[in-house]
């Protein structure tokens, strides 16, 4: 069962001034589209072939490099294109407000510890807002193309939001602001998606 790169779903300059149409195409086109044929190289005639994305990565023997690096691009991507989008965002209500602002004590303070999350990951990685068990929400960051999902990874739990903070995700319109990059990402957030997610996810 081969994997798919997955469709945007909006046209590549829909993020635009926050993502730049350029950044989009080549980030979906050929990185995630890399990771995808990476990774189905990395599984085909395996046991891992039949297995959802979620599987593999919950399961992975961290050795495996080819299915850690391009299974955790895989997943990483495709959960980073639905959290954003151009139009029908929505707003943080609800279970998941209550979730955040019972963990940071404000939107603000969320805000304020994912971005610095983001900001302090040293190198290529990403930044995540995750669900334990019950509901709790936390924030955290992984280095490369780890994810929260993989064992052994000291960021526990489901993510539900997740940043790219490698460089290819934001130099050709912000150079080296990443600080700039995360402040943007905060005006393209699909807070319905993400609110989806967490329901489903605790």
């Amino acid at each position: 069962m081969a994997f798919q790169l997955p469709e945007l779903g909006y046209a590549y300059d829909a993020l635009e001034p926050n993502i730049d149409a350029r950044t989009m195409e080549i980030h979906h086109t050929k990185h995630h589209n890399g990771y995808t044929t990476k990774l189905n190289a990395a599984i085909a005639g395996t046991d891992l072939d039949e297995k959802s994305i979620e599987d593999i990565l919950t399961n992975l023997d961290m050795s495996n490099s080819a299915v850690r690096n391009n299974g955790g691009g895989f997943f990483n991507h495709s959960l980073f294109w639905t959290v954003m989008n151009p139009e029908d965002r929505g707003y943080l209500s609800g279970e998941l407000k209550d979730a955040i602002e019972d963990a940071f004590g404000s939107k603000d303070a969320f805000i304020e510890a994912f971005s610095n999350a983001a900001a302090t990951q040293f190198g290529s990685g990403w930044a995540w807002l995750c669900v334990h068990p019950g509901g709790k929400v936390e924030v955290c960051s992984t280095p490369n193309q780890d994810n929260p999902l993989m064992p052994g990874v000291s960021c526990t739990g489901i993510p539900i939001l997740g940043l790219d903070v490698w460089e290819h995700a934001y130099y050709l319109n912000y150079q080296n602001r990443r600080p700039d990059y995360i402040n943007a990402f905060f005006n393209v957030i699909n807070w319905n998606e993400v609110e989806r997610r967490y329901a489903e996810a605790k």
